[in-house]
């Protein structure tokens, strides 16, 4: 399916779509949902960066100093 007829639309129908989609919906409830997705973007980059510093710790446990005991007492 291809979305040529998005193509064929001029801007003053976007705008005549936008006015539709607010009367339908009502200006409270689009702003509503625009603040979940925003909630859920942040969470989403939240994750993300959660298990890259989760992997990053990981791999710094794995580079730690592995010299034993007795070496290190002697310097």
């Amino acid at each position: 399916m291809t979305l040529a007829f998005l193509t064929n639309i001029p801007p003053m129908g976007y705008l005549i779509i936008a006015l539709v989609v607010l009367v339908l919906f009502g200006r409270g409830k689009i702003s509503a949902m625009m603040g979940e997705m925003g909630k859920g973007i942040t969470a989403f980059k939240k994750g993300v960066n959660d298990s890259t510093n989760e992997i990053e710790d990981a791999a710094s446990e794995a580079a730690k100093d592995v010299t034993p005991e007795a070496e290190k007492d002697k310097s």
